[in-house]
């Protein structure tokens, strides 16, 4: 068997945590996040010499366990589970008086997010879903932390409207 080059090792050492993470909240299985991240690194691992020629490999590669999380889901005729279980997980939610509200404010937050614009959403399920911080979130997008405290900002702006538009009665969209 060959040995791994040593930049591809750290890589993998340094992002498969948090990639797992990510794919855990779409998929709804840790197992299958498991497997839908391994099959990134495969892939990532077979293109390696082009993953390190792209201007910004990280987030290349974030592009790809996207992608893969997605199509994993696909293929076994699921949607991505964020909307369907992440409301269910907050703390808030457990130690609610009213879980009912907080499970109904849960929803709407959770739908909100789904529509955002897909930088937008990404910054902010890894901020606020996932508890990363700016570093990290910067690190693991590819990105600056500039550009993520931006991004995260023009997200909170926006998730205000469609929340207000949500309590207006119009459709989230």
């Amino acid at each position: 068997m060959t040995e791994l080059p040593a930049d591809f090792r750290a890589f993998h050492q340094l992002y498969r945590g948090p990639y797992i993470h990510w794919a855990e909240l779409y998929l709804a299985s840790r197992a299958d996040a498991e497997e839908a991240v391994d099959q990134t690194f495969e892939e990532l691992y077979l293109g390696w010499t082009d993953v390190l020629q792209h201007e910004n490999p990280n987030a290349y590669a974030w592009v790809v366990v996207k992608h893969r999380t997605i199509d994993y889901a696909r293929a076994r005729g699921r949607r991505p589970a964020l909307i369907d279980t992440a409301a269910f997980e907050t703390a808030a939610l457990r130690n609610a008086v009213d879980k009912i509200g907080e499970l109904e404010q849960g929803l709407h937050i959770y739908a909100a997010i789904r529509a955002l614009p897909e930088r937008q959403h990404d910054t902010v399920v890894l901020r606020y879903c996932l508890g990363y911080t700016v570093r990290e979130t910067a690190d693991i997008l590819g990105v600056t932390e500039a550009g993520v405290r931006s991004t995260t900002r023009y997200a909170r702006r926006r998730l205000l409207q469609i929340l207000n538009n949500s309590v207006e009665g119009e459709d989230l969209r």
